[in-house]
C-alpha cells in the first residue's frame, strides 16, 4: 500500500504542477473526489497535503470542490501536525484496536455548527457511522 500511496502521490503532484488543483470544473465530479481522496491519503507527504490544502481552500471558495473535503483535509494536517481537529472527521484506534474514538478535537461545543457548515451530518450520526452502528 505505501507503494501505491507514493506513486498516486507522485502522479497527483504533476496533475497540481501542471494544472492546479483538479476540481470539478477541470476533473469532474469523480476525478475531483478521487484527487481528494488520493490527497486525503497522502499522508506520506504531509508537506504536499499541506499545500493541497491551500489550493482546496481556493477551490471550495470558488464552488470548483465540495466543502466537505476541505473539511475532511483540514482535520488530516491537523491531527498530522499534532493539532486538535475542528471538524471530527478524524479517527484513532486504542493500540490493541479495541476502542475506536476521534482525535482531540478544538471547541468541541461548536463542533456540530462547524460540521454542519461544511455540509456534514451531526458529529452523533458521524460517530454512529464510524463504529458500525
Amino acid at each position: 500500500m505505501r507503494r501505491i500511496d507514493v506513486d498516486n502521490t507522485s502522479w497527483l503532484k504533476q496533475v497540481i504542477a501542471e494544472h492546479g488543483w483538479p476540481g470539478v470544473a477541470l476533473a469532474g465530479e469523480q476525478g475531483s473526489n478521487e484527487a481528494w481522496l488520493l490527497t486525503q491519503h497522502a499522508d506520506l507527504a504531509p508537506a504536499f497535503q499541506r499545500q493541497a490544502l491551500e489550493l482546496l481552500k481556493a477551490a471550495v471558495a470558488a464552488g470548483d470542490a465540495p466543502p466537505r473535503h476541505l473539511a475532511y483535509l483540514t482535520d488530516r494536517v491537523l491531527v498530522a501536525a499534532g493539532e486538535p481537529q475542528v471538524y471530527g472527521t478524524q479517527y484513532t484506534q486504542d493500540p490493541d484496536g479495541s476502542n475506536l474514538c476521534p482525535q482531540p478535537i478544538a471547541d468541541p461545543d461548536r463542533l456540530n455548527e462547524r460540521r454542519a457548515a461544511m455540509g456534514l451530518e451531526p458529529a452523533v450520526e458521524y460517530d454512529r457511522r464510524m463504529r458500525g452502528y
